[in-house]
């Protein structure tokens, strides 16, 4: 079982803070997509949108990832458990991919060191958010509280044996 917290008080706040992050990563490639449109998908050029650098082809990726986010903060439950864990992932390695790449001509998604900044704070919200927002029912909880206290599970046995 993963030590995972469910059910955590705080779900909502962190619910909330991935819908922002999508829904602000969706603004960015939609005015990114409006900046850019009619250049070479992978141009260098140096556009800028919301403080970021980008070029087609990162906007369009941030339109599906802005949108992944907010829809999964909207519907909830585990599948925002599981999408939060995953987008914090990937926005983590890009980060990390990009910032090793960022002063070579394989800069394809024309990243800047403020991008690579923003890229893992946003991938740190929101794996912390897919830490703190799975969904359970009480026997989950109870089981999850039990192996916290590492407390065996008592087996239950009828009297009438």
């Amino acid at each position: 079982m993963a030590h995972i917290p469910i059910n955590h008080p705080l779900r909502p706040l962190w619910r909330t803070f991935a819908g922002l992050i999508g829904l602000y990563i969706l603004a960015f490639g939609i005015l990114g997509v409006v900046q850019t449109a009619g250049e070479p998908l992978f141009a260098q050029d140096g556009k800028w949108v919301l403080g970021l650098r980008t070029n087609l082809a990162f906007a369009i990726v941030s339109i599906i990832w802005g949108a992944v986010l907010a829809i999964g903060a909207v519907v909830g439950g585990n599948i925002e458990h599981m999408l939060n864990l995953g987008a914090g992932l990937v926005f983590i390695v890009v980060g990390l991919t990009m910032m090793v790449l960022l002063r070579t001509d394989a800069n394809f998604l024309n990243f800047s060191m403020s991008t690579v900044i923003v890229s893992f704070v946003f991938g740190l919200f929101a794996l912390t958010a897919g830490f703190y927002d799975k969904v359970g029912s009480s026997e989950d909880v109870e089981a999850e509280a039990r192996f916290r206290r590492h407390i065996e599970a008592v087996p239950t046995t009828s009297r009438d044996e």
